[in-house]
């Protein structure tokens, strides 16, 4: 794990294009995707996080990210020709390591119709806080207290 630099730009914006592209359209739908992405939103979240020095990558024969932010693990991508190998897992330990040296409970926000990685974030010992209030598709607040983390 390294911070991001500033020539990370386009290859951490490409990831999230190419991750949002295989893994959102079930259900997010090709419409919601495709306008989000020809948008720029999602590059701009990208290129703003970045600028702030939150960006992590991961490299293991490319790059993965995930961005932190405050008590929150925003953003986490892994390419989707990387899926199933254990790298989410050890992504988000490292995110859950990094702010849980600065906080007692953290966060992450996910769609809620995202079944797979809902499941995911469970095994991995996050509870649903609750739906959060957003424009388009519904979200999910998911928690971790340092406690239950321990445990896991």
């Amino acid at each position: 794990m390294r911070p991001a630099r500033a020539e990370d730009l386009a290859t951490v914006q490409e990831l999230a294009r190419r991750t949002i592209d295989a893994r959102y359209r079930s259900f997010l739908g090709d419409e919601g995707v495709d306008r989000f992405l020809d948008s720029g939103a999602s590059d701009d979240h990208v290129e703003s996080h970045l600028r702030k020095g939150h960006v992590q990558c991961m490299e293991v024969d490319g790059r993965l990210v995930t961005i932190l932010d405050g008590p929150t693990a925003d953003l986490m991508r892994i390419d989707a020709s990387r899926h199933r190998r254990g790298l989410g897992r050890a992504l988000l330990s490292h995110a859950e390591e990094t702010l849980f040296a600065r906080y007692e409970a953290i966060r992450l926000e996910s769609f809620a119709d995202n079944t797979a990685a809902n499941a995911f974030y469970a095994t991995c010992g996050w509870s649903v806080a609750g739906p959060l209030d957003a424009e388009g598709p519904a979200k999910v607040e998911l928690v971790k207290h340092r406690s239950a983390a321990d445990a896991v």
